[in-house]
């Protein structure tokens, strides 16, 4: 047992890779499984994205809540390779190292998750996605639905407030899938991974590029929103 306030030991690498492979691969299965279920019970545009959104909340608080303690949940690059920059400038987070274990396994996960849905409601494993979503003010939603996502995470930890992450992260993506335009990707991987199924949840491939660079403006400018709301004073002397 670790003496008191001493650091507990982190759980191996490979242990927290897979963590974030298998929790990402589970988020993109619940987003986009809960995407067909959805438009095979109803016609209803408006019930199908609540069915998916409802699903995705319970799902994602779920995932954050049992992978925390192991890998801290990202199951999305911007949210690592922000942990990975705040450590560069002195905060805690991941190595570069860790990053380029966590990444990879993202992107892995989100395209197994997207077959594996496929798979349960008898869809082709891979078809590309013919959901276009190019538009101007989609990419712009994406950029607020990132930069919200990060100034909520990073907001957390700066007023020691993580432990609430499983129901405050899982509540913003529930409330952004129906105040941004784009019903908030705000995840390299699972944009990704929503490519490889021509469903409700899907996006073209074509609409990968425009999507995965608003994200990363997002997660600069919610780091940034970051560092000017959480300032911290200077003590007095």
């Amino acid at each position: 047992m670790p003496a008191p306030g001493a650091t507990p030991p982190r759980n191996p690498l490979v242990a927290r890779a897979a963590a974030e492979l298998i929790g990402t691969a589970l988020l993109v299965a619940v987003v986009v499984g809960s995407g067909i279920q959805a438009t095979e019970l109803t016609k209803d545009v408006g019930l199908q994205l609540l069915a998916n959104s409802t699903a995705t909340v319970f799902g994602l608080g779920i995932l954050i809540l049992l992978l925390g303690p192991v890998s801290g949940a990202h199951f999305n690059p911007v949210v690592t390779l922000a942990e990975w920059w705040t450590a560069r400038r002195g905060g805690a987070g991941v190595t570069l190292r860790e990053a380029t274990a966590y990444v990879p396994a993202q992107i892995v996960g989100a395209i197994a998750g997207a077959i594996l849905a496929d798979a349960m409601f008898g869809k082709p494993l891979v078809e590309w996605s013919t959901h276009d979503r190019s538009a101007g003010h989609l990419l712009l939603g994406e950029v607020v639905a990132t930069a919200g996502l990060i100034l909520l995470i990073f907001g957390l930890a700066r007023t020691d407030q993580l432990r609430y992450a499983p129901v405050a992260v899982a509540s913003y993506i529930g409330a952004a899938y129906w105040f941004t335009s784009s019903t908030s990707f705000a995840n390299p991987a699972v944009t990704i991974g929503r490519a490889f199924t021509d469903t409700f949840a899907g996006i073209a491939p074509g609409s990968l590029l425009g999507f995965i660079g608003m994200q990363i403006v997002g997660g600069a400018v919610g780091l940034a929103l970051v560092a000017l709301i959480f300032m911290r004073g200077r003590s007095a002397e």
